[in-house]
């Protein structure tokens, strides 16, 4: 009994210091999943030895393959294999939450500038400034995915397809061709090579009702924050990569499509998300309360909670269902084949979508020197992120 006793309060322990330093990785993660690895493998890895470095790399390999957060998801892979599935969701509250809080406040930014007189044009290089962080994240992806012919092709036709294409539908379909079109001009054999799996079916019934129980609720009832939640949630199991792809899929729907704000509201929330470390799929608190303006005070913030849960719902229910049957499930070659599809056409989407925010931002010569200057300064790795994101504010406010 004493041992039991003493066994609970050691694993208390063990859970409070391992979500301390969830809470450090989250403050100090800056830049997205590539960036993050860093600051994974340092608290992680080597100062807490939670896994070793083939395990985290194996985990962000299943995170890649997954729609999603793929750093949420690599972290709270981290949470369940330390103290199983309640502590894999304390985790990604510690993570997410504090970003997604900020960015909730920020959502409030053009009515408070209203409210005080200030002028909105002080925001005006964070736009510019926000094409030239995608710039440089399509660049860095396309320097990874695109490896040869078919990955060209691919890339060039997630691009084009949805340069004249902004529907919402559009964005998982091409996807998915890339995904299938890499299948079918592999010359691996035995893609779909058995492998025992044991899943725990009840997560991913759980995915399924939320999918389509959300879509039929926003069919039948024309609530705004359900509407919201059912966009949000599609965000989260239909975007591959991360932040930087689910960023064109967001705009094509929530400003073209929908037109619940502007070019340059959207790409100030973006690039004052660069600015904050954590997962960047927190811009969708920002994007949903937003989205929900117009009314109450209360409705902005829904809007921004619906945006929060939706998109990192989906992602949190398909690693319960995934991770408890990893091991087994990583033996088939035909998934990992489908990704290098999957992120070809990926690094198409975000190189256009740069393109066509920095032609709504308008092609005037500060605007140009602005993203230009970001792009080297990224590049060049001499300025952090957030030090940007302050000196195209401090530049807006004074220039």
């Amino acid at each position: 009994m004493k041992g039991e006793k003493n066994l609970e309060n050691e694993n208390r322990v063990r859970w409070r210091t391992f979500l301390k330093d969830v809470l450090i990785c989250s403050l100090g993660a800056y830049g997205g999943p590539a960036a993050h690895y860093g600051v994974f493998t340092d608290q992680m890895v080597i100062k807490k030895d939670y896994l070793n470095e083939e395990e985290l790399v194996e985990l962000i390999a299943l995170c890649s393959i997954l729609p999603g957060p793929t750093s949420t998801q690599t972290m709270v892979s981290v949470g369940y294999k330390t103290g199983g599935p309640l502590l894999a969701f304390l985790t990604m509250l510690v993570w997410a939450l504090p970003v997604l809080t900020v960015m909730t406040v920020l959502s409030f930014l053009y009515q408070f500038l209203d409210s005080m007189n200030i002028s909105q044009a002080g925001l005006r290089y964070i736009g510019p400034m926000a094409v030239g962080f995608i710039i440089v994240a399509a660049y860095r992806i396309g320097r990874k995915v695109v490896t040869d012919n078919t990955t060209i092709l691919l890339s060039l036709l997630g691009g084009i397809v949805t340069y004249f294409i902004r529907e919402p539908w559009i964005f998982p379909l091409v996807l998915m061709i890339g995904g299938m079109v890499s299948i079918i001009t592999s010359k691996e054999k035995n893609l779909w090579n058995r492998v025992k799996l044991n899943p725990p079916w009840p997560y991913f019934i759980a995915f399924g009702i939320f999918t389509i129980g959300s879509m039929v609720l926003a069919f039948i009832w024309d609530n705004q924050i359900v509407h919201l939640f059912e966009s949000f949630y599609r965000y989260g199991y239909l975007v591959f990569g991360g932040g930087q792809v689910v960023v064109p899929v967001m705009h094509g729907e929530l400003v073209e499509v929908k037109q619940f704000m502007t070019n340059q509201e959207f790409l100030t929330g973006y690039g004052l998300v660069q600015g904050l470390p954590g997962p960047m799929f927190s811009f969708s608190a920002y994007a949903g309360g937003m989205a929900a303006r117009g009314g109450t005070t209360l409705t902005q913030v829904l809007g921004s909670i619906a945006g929060g849960i939706g998109i990192f719902l989906p992602g949190l229910l398909l690693i319960y269902f995934i991770y408890p049957i990893w091991e087994n499930l990583k033996k088939i070659k035909g998934i990992k084949i489908s990704l290098k599809g999957i992120n070809a056409v990926a690094g198409g989407l975000i190189a256009v979508s740069a393109v066509i925010l920095m032609q709504k931002s308008g092609f005037v010569i500060d605007n140009i020197v602005v993203t230009l200057l970001t792009v080297i300064l990224l590049l060049t790795k001499k300025i952090p992120a957030p030090l940007i994101v302050l000196i195209a504010l401090i530049a807006g406010f004074v220039v």
